[in-house]
């Protein structure tokens, strides 16, 4: 008989569906914290990040995070290109190292 009761008052109270909306957007709150705080770009983190998106692509861009300013860098044709002259030889090593020798 008692839990009889305690059915009836679960279907006549309005209130027990509102709670548990409540708990449905709060544990939506939760999982989007979560997901902001893994963030690599998380504003609140001071980690220094470089993300790069399509490498080698045309459309290949670099996000750098560097404390809490961010710079965005899109490739072009004018990247790589400008006036200047050759400043000497760079010879990469058989151990893998490189040897700079000026002109």
């Amino acid at each position: 008989m008692g839990l009889k009761i305690l059915e009836e008052d679960e279907e006549l109270n309005p209130m027990l569906s509102v709670i548990n909306l409540i708990d449905v957007f709060l544990m939506l709150i939760v999982t989007l914290l979560i997901i902001i705080v893994k963030n690599p770009l998380n504003p609140f983190s001071q980690e220094d990040v470089t993300i790069v998106t399509n490498p080698g692509k045309a459309n290949m861009e670099m996000v750098i995070k560097k404390g809490e300013k961010i710079e965005r860098y899109k490739a072009s044709d004018a990247i790589g290109k400008g006036e200047g002259s050759k400043a000497g030889v760079a010879y990469r090593m058989k151990d893998g190292s490189f040897v700079y020798v000026p002109e």
